[in-house]
């Protein structure tokens, strides 16, 4: 499947960037000369506020106040030294076509930035009072998220051939509007929070054998890896999935990677972690871990997030079982059963549940003669474990496709 994409045709070009910048400094210029201190207005914006139940704007793109820098503050001339340092440093990448990371913004002038967060935050100021990305500032990160599965594309004239080699991974693309030539003959696009998860999934030839494309921000996605996984979306219109562990952290990357930039957020359907998976999937006790302090803070704070409420209220209602029983549990957890099961039970009984939309079909848990008879839906062969699940295809003569893998005695949900 190939297509075109449109999710970085508004961006700006350099010439019109490099134009705003020699008009913004030409005003901090005439002001100087008249006697006038400066007055840089900085747009600042909310994507959430904690009032759920409240007429909230927090999904528009306006702005909720406006920050003045003026030399006449004290605490405000380093920061626009510092502004104005770096915005030098961006239009000399610009118009030498060349791109730098912030690190390297931070090593130019270490005496005066003293902190690599000094910098973050004016690449941040700049890019609100250019109205552009960081991306489009030649201001590129040091890309840490990782591909493979059933796709090719080109960078910047190099090739990228994940299709020959399916369970190799591949590092995201640094600079994503660079990318060309789409190709994909996967059925789905799963996205998982760890790269331990992801490399399971290469180790057991996962993407070989169902035919995807696997994608990790290894933990908090970067820009370059949201970006690229909306470019995705967007080029080959796949059915998207997200894996995280079941506990606070799992669902706040969840959430960065839905709701951590409009300009790059998708509709993705969450596999899992749930709370419930732990009893359906028969993990023992052991394996589940109590919930720090930290970890109900961080939840609580979640739980006022007007977009949860707004957006996705199941998210929600997960974060509030698992509050409330007290425990949470990681994706690798379920290789008590066998190293494999993620891989060859958990995500395809998942993804299969989604396609056939069997969210209410159960098992009565009971194995006679090597089947497990559930109803006149259809039937299915199991076999047991010693660890009390089994592995299981299940037929149901108006399911698409027909044959899903589940686990004996459990129920396919999603």
């Amino acid at each position: 499947m190939e297509g075109k994409h449109s999710r970085w045709s508004s961006q700006p070009w350099p010439c019109d960037l490099l134009r705003k910048i020699r008009e913004f400094t030409r005003a901090i210029v005439e002001d100087l000369s008249n006697g006038r201190s400066p007055e840089i207005l900085i747009d600042r914006f909310r994507n959430y506020c904690t009032k759920p139940d409240s007429n909230c704007f927090c999904s528009s793109d306006l702005p909720i106040l406006k920050e003045t820098l003026t030399l006449r503050r004290e605490s405000h001339l380093r920061r626009l030294d510092v502004l104005l340092r770096v915005l030098v440093i961006v239009q000399q990448l610009l118009q030498e076509n060349r791109h730098g990371s912030k690190r390297d913004i931070y090593y130019m002038h270490p005496s005066v930035f003293s902190d690599q967060s000094i910098v973050d935050r004016a690449i941040n100021d700049i890019c609100i009072l250019m109205q552009c990305s960081r991306h489009n500032l030649n201001v590129v990160s040091v890309g840490k998220g990782l591909v493979l599965g059933w796709l090719r594309f080109s960078e910047a004239g190099d090739m990228f051939d994940c299709i020959n080699r399916p369970n190799t991974a591949f590092p995201v693309p640094i600079h994503v509007e660079e990318v060309k030539d789409i190709v994909s003959v996967a059925k789905y696009i799963l996205v998982v929070e760890k790269e331990s998860v992801f490399q399971r999934l290469a180790n057991d030839q996962f993407c070989n054998t169902n035919h995807c494309i696997v994608i990790t921000g290894r933990g908090y996605p970067d820009i370059s890896t949201r970006g690229f996984l909306g470019l995705l979306v967007d080029t080959l219109h796949l059915p998207t999935y997200c894996l995280v562990d079941c506990d606070p952290y799992g669902f706040d990357i969840l959430s960065t990677y839905r709701f951590g930039s409009m300009q790059m957020a998708y509709d993705a359907k969450l596999l899992g972690g749930f709370l419930l998976d732990s009893e359906k999937y028969q993990l023992p006790q052991q394996c589940l871990l109590p919930l720090t302090a930290q970890d109900k803070r961080k939840m609580e704070a979640m739980l006022r997030r007007c977009y949860l409420q707004r957006e996705v209220p199941e998210w929600r209602l997960e974060l509030q079982l698992m509050l409330e029983r007290g425990v949470k549990f990681e994706l690798e957890a379920l290789s008590v059963h066998e190293l494999n099961f993620l891989s060859a039970v958990y995500i395809p009984s998942k993804i299969q549940g989604k396609h056939a939309e069997l969210k209410n079909l159960t098992f009565d848990g009971e194995v006679k003669d090597g089947y497990d008879y559930f109803g006149s839906d259809g039937y299915g062969y199991g076999h047991g474990h010693e660890h009390g699940y089994g592995y299981g295809y299940g037929y149901k003569p108006y399911a698409v496709p027909p044959y899903y893998p589940c686990p004996v005695g459990a129920m396919l949900f999603c």
